[in-house]
C-alpha cells in the first residue's frame, strides 16, 4: 500500500464527516430531517479508512508516517503561520477510536432520538463534533489543534442544550463552555509563551527546541501549566470538573460521544501529545491532580441516584487514572487506557440509554430493579462494561488500569510520592463497589416501578447491535496483556522509556518522528544537559517487574472486595432484603452522606465564592451603568438638545427673522417706493434726465 494512498486515506478521514456536516448544515429542513442515515454511512466510511490507516502504521517500522505543512497566514516578511496534517501511531489509533465511537453513537440515535423535534439539527451538531475531534487528532501544530479545540467546545454547547427549552439544560450548555474556557485561557497563553520562546508552534519544532533547550527553567514550566490547565478542562478535572455532571443534561447518546471518544478525550490527547514540553515538576503536579479527581469523582458516585450521573462521576475519575499516568511516566499506560476507556464507556452511557429507553425516560436507579428479565441482553452488555470498567480480570480494563497502577507504584518507590498510588488503589475498590451498586440496582431484585417495568423491553437492533459491538471491543480492545498497544507504540513503556529518552536529550517518545534514523551515539551529541523527568538513576527493572505483579494482585483483590461489599448491599434475597442495609449505614454516617449527596458543596461554594460575587459585580456595573454613565450620556444628550433650541431660536428669530426676512423686506419696501416714479409720462422722464444732467455738471465743476 503506497504513502499516497494512505496520506489520502488520512484525509478523507476527517473530510468526509467535515463535507457531511456542510451538506447538511445548507439543506432544506424537509430534507435535514432525513439525515440520519446519510450521516451514519459517512460516519462508517470514515470508519473503515481509518481503520486501513491503522493497519497501515501497524506494519510500518516508523512511528511517525507523515507530517505535511501547509503555509496558511503570513505574519512578518518570509514568516507565515502553517496549517497541516501529521499521522503518527498515536494518531492513527484515536482515528479509530473517534470515528468508531461515532459510527454506533450515530446509529444508536436514529432510533433513541427519533421524532425529536430538532432530530435533523442534532445530526448537524453530531457531525459537527465528530469533524472537530478528528481535526484535533490530526492537526500538526498548536494554532491548528486550537481552533478545532474550540469547535469541539462549540460543538458541546450545542449538543448539550440541544433540548434548550429546559431551563436545565440551557443553564448546563452555558456551565460547560464558560468552565472550559477558563482552562482555554490558560492554553492560549502557553501556546503564546512556547511561540515566543520557540518561534514556532509546529509540534516537531517545539520539541527540537525543548531537547536543546531553548524552551527551559521557567518559560517551559509556565508553558506546560498553561497547556495542562486546557486539558484540565476539557478533561474534567478537579477543580475544573464541575460541567460534566451537568451535562448528562444533553440526549444519552451525546453523553456517550463526550465522556468517550471526543470532549474528555481531547484532554487527556493533549497531555500525552505535549508530553516533551512538561519539566518534572509540571509532570508531578498533573500527576497529583490526576489522582485526587480519581478519587473524589470515585467517592461522589458511591450515592449518586440518576444513572448517567454515575457515569458521569465515573468518567471523572477515569480521566484521573489517565492523567495520573501520564504525571508519572506511564505514557503507554495512560494513552492505552484512554483507548479502552472508550469502548466501555460509550457502551455503559448507550446501555443507560436503552434502559431509559425502555423505562420510558426515567433515570432515577431507585424506580429501576428487575430489568435483566425484560432486557437480557442489555443486561449482559452492561454487565460486560461494568466488569471492563472496574478492571475485572481477562477484560480491557484490566491490562490498561494494571499498568497504570504499576507505573504509579514504581513512581512511588522511586520518588517517595505515595498518595499517588494509594489513591489509584483505592479509586479500584470504589469503583468495583458503585458500578455493581448501580448494576444489582437496575438490573437485579424487584420492580420499584412496576408500570415502567411491564412496558419495558428490549430496545430495536439499531441500539442493540452497538451495545453487541462495544461489549466485544471491551473484551479484546485491550488484546492479550495489552500487546498489542505497547508493540503498537515504542517497545519500552512507562519509566524507563522517560528515563532513556531523558538521557538522550528528549523526555517523551513523541519526538521518535525527529530522530527515526539517527543512532543512539548520534542522539547523545544533542543532549545538552535536559535534566531526566525524574529522580536520577531512572527505575531498575526489578522495581517495575515487582511494581507489575503487585499491582496486579493488588487491584485485583480490591476489585474483587468492592464487588463483594456490592453484592452484600445490594443483592436482594428471596425474602427482597439485602445481606445488609445500606439504609442503616447512610443513617450511621448521615453527615457523610450528606457531603457526598451535595458533591463536598463545590456548586455551593462556586456560587458563593465565584458566581455570585460575578453576578453582584455585574449587578453593580448595570446599576452604575444605568445610574452613572446612561444619566451622563442623558444629560449630555439633553443639553445638546437645549443648544439646538437655542440654535434654532437664533436661526429663527435672529437670522431669519432679522437679517433675512428684514433684508427683504427692507428691499421690498424699496422696491414699493421706487415703483411710484414709474408713472409712464414722457415729459417727467425727460425732466428727470435733464435734473440729473444738470447735478452731475455741478458736481463735476465743484470738484474741478
Amino acid at each position: 500500500m503506497s504513502l499516497n494512498l494512505i496520506k489520502a486515506l488520512t484525509v478523507l478521514t476527517f473530510a468526509l464527516p467535515a463535507l457531511a456536516f456542510a451538506l447538511a448544515a445548507l439543506s432544506p429542513r424537509r430534507i435535514l430531517k432525513r439525515v440520519d442515515l446519510f450521516a451514519t454511512t459517512v460516519l462508517g466510511a470514515s470508519l473503515v479508512a481509518a481503520l486501513i490507516v491503522f493497519i497501515y502504521c501497524w506494519n510500518s517500522s516508523s512511528y511517525l508516517i507523515f507530517d505535511e505543512n501547509f503555509a496558511w497566514l503570513p505574519v512578518s516578511g518570509a514568516v507565515s503561520l502553517n496549517i497541516g496534517l501529521m499521522l503518527d501511531r498515536l494518531t492513527a489509533v484515536m482515528l479509530v477510536v473517534v470515528t468508531a465511537v461515532s459510527f454506533f453513537v450515530y446509529l444508536f440515535s436514529t432510533k433513541y432520538m427519533e421524532g425529536d423535534v430538532r432530530y435533523g439539527r442534532y445530526y448537524c451538531c453530531l457531525l459537527l463534533f465528530s469533524t472537530s475531534m478528528l481535526g484535533l487528532v490530526l492537526a500538526n501544530n498548536l494554532l491548528f489543534l486550537l481552533i478545532f479545540w474550540e469547535l469541539v467546545g462549540l460543538s458541546s454547547y450545542l449538543l448539550i442544550g440541544h433540548w434548550f427549552e429546559k431551563k436545565s439544560a440551557s443553564t448546563a450548555a452555558v456551565k460547560a463552555f464558560i468552565t472550559t474556557r477558563i482552562g482555554d485561557i490558560g492554553m492560549l497563553l502557553g501556546l503564546l509563551i512556547v511561540y515566543r520562546q520557540t518561534g514556532s508552534i509546529q509540534y516537531a519544532d517545539i520539541f527540537a527546541a525543548v531537547s536543546n533547550g531553548e524552551l527551559s527553567s521557567h518559560w517551559r514550566t509556565l508553558a506546560g501549566l498553561g497547556i495542562f490547565l486546557g486539558a484540565m478542562g476539557k478533561s474534567a478535572q478537579f477543580p475544573l470538573h464541575v460541567w460534566l455532571p451537568d451535562a448528562m443534561e444533553g440526549p444519552t447518546p451525546v453523553s456517550a460521544l463526550i465522556h468517550a471518544a471526543t470532549m474528555v478525550a481531547a484532554g487527556v490527547y493533549l497531555t500525552g501529545r505535549m508530553f516533551p514540553v512538561f519539566d518534572s515538576g509540571t509532570l508531578l503536579f498533573i500527576a497529583y491532580i490526576g489522582a485526587f479527581s480519581a478519587f473524589f469523582a470515585a467517592t461522589i458516585a458511591l450515592v449518586q441516584d440518576d444513572i448517567k450521573k454515575v457515569l458521569a462521576y465515573s468518567t471523572i475519575s477515569q480521566l484521573g487514572y489517565m492523567t495520573m499516568a501520564l504525571g508519572t511516566g506511564g505514557y503507554v499506560s495512560g494513552l492505552f487506557h484512554l483507548t479502552t476507556h472508550a469502548f466501555f464507556k460509550a457502551g455503559l452511557f448507550l446501555g443507560a440509554g436503552a434502559v431509559i429507553y425502555a423505562m420510558h425516560h426515567e433515570q432515577s436507579l431507585s424506580k429501576y430493579g428487575g430489568l435483566c428479565r425484560k432486557l437480557p441482553w442489555t443486561a449482559t452488555c452492561y454487565l460486560l462494561f461494568t466488569l471492563a470498567l472496574l478492571g475485572f480480570p481477562g477484560f480491557s480494563g484490566f491490562w490498561s488500569k494494571d499498568a497504570i497502577l504499576a507505573d504509579t507504584l514504581t513512581f512511588a518507590k522511586e520518588s517517595g510520592h505515595i498518595f499517588i498510588p494509594l489513591a489509584g488503589f483505592a479509586t479500584v475498590f470504589l469503583t468495583a463497589f458503585y458500578m455493581f451498586r448501580q448494576y444489582l440496582l437496575t438490573f437485579t431484585g424487584t420492580p420499584r416501578d412496576e408500570h415502567a417495568f411491564q412496558h419495558a423491553k428490549e430496545p430495536p437492533w439499531q441500539m442493540l447491535l452497538p451495545l453487541l459491538v462495544l461489549a466485544l471491543l471491551s473484551i479484546y480492545s485491550g488484546g492479550y496483556n495489552g500487546k498489542w498497544f505497547k508493540n503498537f507504540n515504542p517497545k519500552q513503556s512507562g519509566f524507563e522509556q522517560v528515563k532513556n529518552f531523558a538521557e538522550q536529550g528528549y523526555q517523551s517518545p513523541q519526538v521518535i518522528h525527529l530522530m527515526a534514523d539517527a543512532s543512539a551515539k548520534e542522539l547523545k551529541k544533542k543532549r545538552q544537559g535536559a535534566p531526566p523527568a525524574f529522580a536520577p538513576g531512572g527505575h531498575s527493572a526489578h522495581n517495575s517487574h515487582s511494581s507489575h505483579n503487585q499491582a496486579m494482585v493488588l487491584s485485583t483483590a480490591l476489585g474483587l472486595l468492592g464487588i463483594l461489599c456490592g453484592l452484600l448491599f445490594y443483592w436482594e434475597k428471596r425474602d427482597g432484603r439485602s445481606f445488609l442495609d445500606p439504609s442503616a449505614v447512610r443513617n450511621r454516617a448521615s453527615g457523610l452522606y450528606q457531603l457526598l449527596s451535595k458533591k463536598y458543596y463545590l456548586d455551593e461554594l462556586y456560587s458563593h465564592v465565584i458566581i455570585q460575587p460575578i453576578h453582584r459585580l455585574a449587578a453593580l456595573a448595570a446599576t452604575f451603568d444605568l445610574k452613572v454613565i446612561d444619566r451622563a450620556v442623558n444629560l449630555c444628550g439633553w443639553f445638546g438638545k437645549f443648544m439646538a433650541y437655542l440654535v434654532e431660536l437664533i436661526d429663527r428669530i435672529g437670522l431669519d427673522g432679522y437679517v433675512i426676512n428684514g433684508a427683504a423686506a427692507a428691499a421690498r419696501s424699496a422696491g414699493l417706493k421706487l415703483a411710484r416714479v414709474q408713472t409712464g409720462m414722457l415729459s417727467q422722464y425727460l425732466w428727470a434726465l435733464v435734473s440729473g444732467v444738470v447735478v452731475v455738471c455741478l458736481i463735476c465743476i465743484w470738484v474741478i
